[in-house]
């Protein structure tokens, strides 16, 4: 059994802002990973251009956590959207805002980043162990499974940072449940997901092709962006924001003119169609594109001629799904360690001197920026939190 003063497990973004944060109080870190390298996810995320945060309003940004955002406000209040922008400036990567708001690295990917971050972990001390696999705890006595066999590391104070359950090639596979039976957790369950739909194999020519300029709404929540048909369903930014009510079973409706009201869809379907089809009909006055017309072919099949009902399959268009997606395929997942199992600083109330932080916790957000964000904020306010720890002289339990 070894003796270590901070042990961090997991190398993703929120396990790494821990140890930035242990390290720069002082604290000699030990953090161990199961994958043969740190980062896995957070590469693969970038690799379509690495979304860091978004540039908008404390309040606006803390909403996007739904339920959570209240617990999470306090920690992306000190650790927010400006926040992080300075924080990957400072690690001399150059920034700039698109569009929509999102922030990326000039770069466009997550590998000189982690690159500069490693280098500053690696100056304050940080020991990373790869291939160390977390496989069960004992008070403050974890176990590792390691190339070596198993070994056993007692730390003064130790921050978990493990992942939610997908994406479980790069790490996270939500197996760290199990080894905290006392601690109380949500089911799993797959967020930021498509939507499976058995289509006909007349959709076969449009997968693959975006669907843009229209609106989705599930419930309560809604969205606009554009999607993608595939074999296997419906994909894509403007349908992930709706994996909670999906979940759910909320009726998922889409908007393919969104810049029109009811009235002008009528106005406009309501001129004379002459010699022409009903498709290019829609085509011409509406705008709509082929695979936007073969999706409204497809769900509704046969297209009322009268204008006034045909507007409404437009404006409103119903399409049937079977379930959300696997987790596998999930970009992230809801649920894992619960509120009421933590104290403010994100400590185990289970586990006195024992820390969690990022995507392990019991939040949800939109893909955007607003993941990394949180896993960082969150890593950032456990570290901080382990550093007290270490810092106070006869540490006691907290409420």
């Amino acid at each position: 059994m070894e003796r270590v003063k901070a042990l961090v497990i997991g190398g993703g973004p929120a396990g790494l802002m821990a140890a930035e944060m242990l390290g720069q109080a002082g604290h000699p870190v030990v953090l161990t990973d199961a994958m043969p390298s740190v980062g896995r996810k957070f590469l693969m995320a970038g690799k379509s251009g690495l979304n860091l945060t978004k540039a908008e309003s404390l309040e606006r940004f803390c909403a996007a956590y739904g339920n959570a955002a209240d617990w999470l406000t306090p920690s992306l209040a000190v650790f927010g959207p400006q926040d992080v922008q300075a924080w990957g400036e400072g690690l001399g990567q150059e920034l700039f805002t698109g569009s929509t708001g999102r922030v990326f690295p000039v770069a466009m990917k997550a590998s000189p980043l982690l690159r500069a971050w490693l280098e500053r972990l690696q100056n304050l001390g940080l020991e990373i162990r790869s291939r160390w696999r977390w496989i069960g705890v004992d008070g403050m006595r974890f176990r590792f499974q390691t190339r070596d066999g198993l070994r056993e590391l007692q730390p003064d104070v130790a921050v978990l940072a493990l992942g939610g359950a997908s994406w479980a090639r790069l790490g996270s596979d939500g197996v760290w449940a199990t080894l905290l039976p006392d601690v109380p957790m949500t089911k799993f369950a797959p967020a930021n997901v498509g939507v499976s739909v058995v289509w006909s194999d007349y959709m076969s020519d449009f997968y693959g092709v975006p669907l843009k300029g229209i609106a989705l709404k599930a419930g309560h929540l809604s969205s606009r962006g554009e999607i993608l048909l595939s074999a296997r369903g419906i994909e894509g930014g403007g349908i992930y924001p709706l994996s909670p009510a999906l979940r759910q079973r909320a009726a998922l409706k889409i908007d393919l003119v969104p810049k029109l009201d009811h009235s002008s869809v009528v106005a406009r379907l309501s001129k004379p169609r002459g010699k022409a089809s009903l498709s290019n009909h829609l085509r011409k006055n509406l705008g709509l594109s082929d695979v936007a017309r073969a999706l409204l072919a497809e769900v509704a099949r046969p297209l009322p001629k009268d204008p006034s009902k045909l507007a409404l399959l437009v404006k409103e268009l119903q399409v049937p799904y079977k379930a959300v997606r696997p987790i596998d395929e999930a970009i992230s997942t809801s649920g894992g360690v619960m509120r009421d199992g933590l104290d403010t600083h994100f400590m185990l109330k289970a586990h006195t001197g024992v820390f969690c932080a990022g995507e392990m916790l019991d939040w949800e957000a939109p893909t955007g920026g607003y993941l990394l964000t949180a896993s960082f904020a969150t890593g950032r306010a456990a570290g901080l939190g382990a550093a007290r720890w270490l810092d106070q002289a006869r540490p006691s339990a907290r409420a």
